[in-house]
């Protein structure tokens, strides 16, 4: 469903200055691109060095500087593991943190299936385990009643 953004009113200045809005602060740990295709990857299951350079291409000192920063954000966790016949290495997984933004990521996930899949079937989707009836992100009110993106509305406290 596309909307007229126009239903937003003009403003000179964010409500929150950004070193104060949590969001700010959340873009700052995870709004770049290959963080976010590491998240994604880790998403879906990759954990070890190789196999996320493998899957993302991404020059291996930036992707040891990700998953560092990954890591001391805390939404990564380091182990070690060691394949038979080879030295230990580290393996990373979602934490608890990071498992929190799997409703963030499918959104986003199913905005590019409305915004850039130019009509066609998206490539994955989700379900609720167990029924396997599909399933989309949305907000809810206290009482589970949905709220559509229109009706939501920003309250600045104090």
């Amino acid at each position: 469903m596309k909307q007229d953004m126009t239903q937003i009113p003009l403003a000179r200045r964010s409500p929150i200055p950004p070193d104060s809005c949590n969001l700010a602060s959340a873009i700052e740990i995870v709004g770049d691109r290959w963080t976010l295709l590491i998240l994604r990857a880790a998403l879906y299951g990759v954990r070890r060095f190789d196999d996320f350079q493998a899957e993302l291409s991404c020059p291996r000192t930036v992707l040891s500087g990700r998953l560092k920063s990954l890591v001391d954000a805390g939404l990564l966790t380091k182990r070690p593991y060691k394949a038979p016949g080879k030295r230990a290495r580290p393996e990373y997984t979602l934490s608890a943190m990071g498992l929190s933004l799997r409703p963030i990521l499918i959104g986003l996930t199913q905005w590019g299936d409305a915004w850039l899949g130019a009509g066609e079937p998206p490539p994955i989707s989700f379900t609720r385990a167990g029924t396997k009836a599909a399933i989309r992100a949305a907000f809810v009110d206290s009482d589970g009643r949905e709220v559509r993106p229109d009706q939501i509305r920003t309250v600045i406290r104090g």
